[in-house]
């Protein structure tokens, strides 16, 4: 017991992470997505819609030490709109529910006057955005009857890409990305990144969604980009505010926000990657 509690302490020291309630949360995250997946999917685009709105409210208050005001109640009614018009809408419900939300979020702003409108309106057309419009693409991904393959590979391919980067770079890692932006994500994470996902992509393609092996080799290869860039962007988002984490809610992990960075960004890319294989393969 003392080893064990010696490698958890070396590993938080080094990772700035608690290592084993991070796995202990990421594996429950995945049984959930499976639990909604398997019982109802349209169970699984609330759960998305819910973690979008947490997500929205840890913005809200990283904003607020900028003294940038956005509005969470109008946040989360877009959220709400945009997660509906995605799941009986599909990508025209989507896109037409953020015509419709982005400059009625706008206008609402205007009853505040003119002193930081553009900060604000900035602000909230970027949270908007990142948060229930990219995450309308994973919900996308449960709308087909093979919807639950489709996300539990996209599941797959975020957590070999997320897990062996982190394992990766906390045994070996040296020569740091983004030092500016991410101190703690080196090459070696990166490289580490690569390898496991193109593998976890070439296995979930071929014995899930029972197609070529090379498929997922490459949607791996672009997984890894997306998902380390969503990382990033998100990093880059907090060192401007002077923060560690978006939040507290999931220990090991910082808050939701921090644990669907690099899902979000992901979420287009596997779509799409599935819709060119469904036309054209």
């Amino acid at each position: 017991m003392n080893d064990l509690h010696s490698i958890n302490e070396a590993i938080n020291k080094r990772t700035g992470r608690k290592f084993f309630p991070s796995i202990a949360v990421a594996v429950s995250i995945i049984a959930i997505v499976w639990f909604a997946l398997a019982y109802h999917r349209e169970l699984f685009a609330v759960l998305v819609g819910i973690a979008v709105i947490f997500g929205i409210r840890e913005i809200t208050r990283a904003f607020e030490l900028s003294e940038t005001y956005i509005s969470l109640p109008a946040l989360i009614i877009a959220t709400v709109v945009l997660t509906f018009a995605t799941w009986q809408g599909s990508l025209a419900g989507l896109a037409i529910a953020t015509a419709f939300c982005l400059p009625n979020l706008l206008v609402f702003l205007l009853w505040k006057g003119p002193s930081g409108f553009v900060k604000s309106a900035t602000s909230t057309t970027l949270v908007l955005i990142y948060l229930p419009f990219l995450a309308g693409f994973i919900i996308l991904l449960a709308r087909p009857y093979d919807g639950f393959d489709r996300v539990m590979t996209f599941v797959v391919l975020i957590a070999c890409n997320d897990t062996f980067g982190y394992l990766v770079g906390m045994l070996i890692g040296k020569h740091p990305l983004m030092p500016k932006i991410s101190p703690k994500k080196t090459w070696e994470g990166l490289a580490g990144s690569l390898v496991f996902t193109v593998i976890g992509g070439a296995i979930s393609f071929h014995y899930m969604m029972h197609e070529h092996w090379w498929i997922g080799v490459l949607v791996g290869i672009v997984v890894v980009f997306t998902a380390t860039s969503g990382d990033l962007i998100e990093s880059g988002l907090k060192r401007d505010l002077s923060l560690k984490d978006m939040g507290t809610i999931l220990p090991g992990h910082g808050g939701v926000l921090d644990r669907i960075d690099s899902a979000l960004l992901s979420g287009p890319a596997v779509w799409l990657a599935f819709e060119v294989v469904k036309r054209y393969l």
